[in-house]
């Protein structure tokens, strides 16, 4: 049930390692039933983590309950499909909104407050700041923990892929996508 204390902001560049270190808790512990260790070891190595072209942006934001972050999750006005810094290769241009979906990225939520409708009320947020920004779809990459989610909000999958990792490890994603205006 949502809790009326839940606060929205902006993240900023002092929060990166306290959602660095929520980020680890929420791959490793909410991935179990759907990733084997091994692969969620080789994504949150290679894989997750923060943006920070996304904090510079002002559209990657966390979720508090009395100070203590619960949730973090941005979209974003750029190419990149998914990925934290780590991940990240040259320039990363800006999408055109009449042409071009904006991207959901980086959604992670706090184990022990998942199944409270925090990424739900994330994603709320989020659509509402790309459409405001003249975006009428949102594509995002899912990992298989976050497919529930996003099926359950409205996105519809059209692409399954995979990601080949250091060590042999292979991870199954999908791209998603959801018409919002």
């Amino acid at each position: 049930m949502m809790n009326t204390n839940l606060t929205i902001r902006c993240a900023t560049e002092a929060d990166i390692g306290t959602m660095q270190a929520l980020i680890a808790r929420s791959a490793i512990q909410l991935s179990a039933s759907f990733y084997t260790p091994e692969q969620a070891q080789a994504l949150l190595t290679h894989v997750f983590g923060v943006d920070t072209q996304l904090i510079h942006d002002q559209t990657y934001f966390v979720i508090e309950e009395q100070g203590k972050m619960l949730a973090c999750g941005g979209w974003s006005k750029r190419k990149t499909l998914f990925g934290g810094d780590q991940a990240k290769q040259g320039v990363d241009n800006l999408l055109d909104p009449a042409t071009d979906a904006a991207r959901i990225r980086a959604f992670f939520v706090e184990p022990k407050a998942a199944r409270r409708g925090l990424g739900r009320l994330l994603l709320e947020h989020c659509s509402a700041q790309a459409q405001a920004a003249g975006f009428t779809v949102l594509e995002l990459a899912a990992t298989m923990p976050g497919e529930p989610l996003y099926l359950a909000c409205g996105f519809a999958v059209f692409e399954r892929f995979g990601l080949d990792l250091p060590g042999g490890v292979f991870a199954p994603l999908c791209r998603m996508r959801k018409q919002i205006v």
